[in-house]
């Protein structure tokens, strides 16, 4: 089994109790309007290229003999100011595994372990499943909840805590912000909630759309006494869209 990973994090200390190890895996069905990892949205890799500081040599559109540029018709190795690369490295499980295993003892003494983060790992799902069952520390998932029931679960069940999103609780508002209904993310903190996992909600405080009074008291009637972490607007959100060719649109129009 393979898997797309855009990003490993060493020693990180905001992703799940203790130090870890966090893996970002490629693909995310959700178009949150402020996500800042949009690098992590399609399920392929991808070229990401600091345009702002390019010179418009041309070097990087000359041909190469690299495999791994032919895909993007252009070469990855030729800028001489480094500002290109691929978003997106395929690993085997396995492979994977015995890379994270490296600094286990670590995270393992001080309290920690791995977390699987994205994009939205459930579209990995097999994936992360075969992961976690090599992995011998704790284990991690930070997700959207969006996802069918019997993925959610198969997940869920080989975690041993769960960071999850509620971030808008009005079905409308929600499709309005992020492409998608809430139905089946509800539905699945039911059943998180029953589990018997520790977990924790968090909703991005986004301005004038998650942080309104009205969605903060619909998301507390939905989780009750659930832990809640509410997250502030990172407003370096949109620094990466053009590097892979998008727009951040969180404030265009009447957004």
């Amino acid at each position: 089994m393979t898997g797309i990973v855009f990003d490993i994090k060493e020693f990180s200390l905001h992703d799940g109790p203790g130090p870890r190890v966090t893996v970002f895996l490629k693909g995310c069905p959700l178009r949150c309007l402020w996500c800042h990892n949009p690098e992590g949205l399609s399920p392929e890799p991808q070229l990401m290229i600091k345009h702002t500081l390019c010179g418009h040599c041309g070097r990087c559109l000359e041909k190469c003999d690299h495999e791994e540029c032919k895909p993007f018709d252009r070469c990855i190795y030729a800028c001489p100011n480094g500002l290109i690369s691929i978003s997106g490295v395929e690993y085997t499980a396995e492979k994977l595994a015995k890379k994270l295993m490296q600094n286990a003892d670590f995270y393992i003494k001080n309290g920690g372990g791995l977390t699987v983060s994205g994009g939205e790992p459930l579209m990995q799902a097999d994936f992360v499943c075969e992961l976690f069952e090599k992995v011998k520390m704790h284990k991690a998932i930070q997700t959207s909840g969006f996802a069918d029931e019997d993925t959610f679960k198969k997940v869920i069940d080989l975690c041993d805590f769960v960071m999850m999103d509620i971030k808008i609780a009005d079905r409308e508002e929600h499709k309005k912000y992020t492409g998608v209904y809430n139905d089946i993310i509800l539905k699945n903190f039911e059943y998180l909630a029953k589990s018997g996992k520790e977990y924790i909600i968090r909703t991005p405080l986004i301005p004038n759309i998650t942080d309104t009074e009205e969605n903060l008291k619909k998301i507390q009637k939905i989780i009750k006494n659930s832990p809640w972490e509410k997250l502030p607007f990172n407003k370096m959100a949109g620094a990466k869209y053009p590097m892979v060719g998008l727009d951040f649109n969180l404030f265009k129009g009447d957004m």
